[in-house]
């Protein structure tokens, strides 16, 4: 059964455009990493809640988002993305697959 992690970072108003620009080539980069199955970084379009950044990632179990979890490229990302945002996050296993 697929696993799926869906995390919404709210930026912080302070943060400069490029910044953010940087920040999300960080978490394309966390798509190399062993069992991803599926990634995707974007700028929600919406912006009347403030800029919002969409990382949408798939994985093959529960056990290979775990070790994602804890690798230390994603513990670097997590910290920067700490300094810029605010996040919410939404993990589910996804049996409609």
């Amino acid at each position: 059964m697929a696993f799926r992690h869906v995390v919404l970072f709210s930026i912080h108003d302070d943060v400069i455009d490029d910044r953010v620009s940087e920040a999300m080539e960080r978490l394309r980069s966390l798509a190399d990493l062993p069992g991803v199955t599926a990634f995707a970084v974007a700028r929600s379009l919406d912006e009347r809640k403030g800029r919002i950044l969409i990382e949408d990632a798939t994985f093959s179990d529960v056990a290979t988002f775990a070790a994602f979890r804890g690798s230390p490229d994603h513990l670097r990302v997590g910290t920067e993305m700490a300094a810029i945002s605010d996040w919410w996050v939404g993990d589910y296993e996804d049996g409609a697959r």
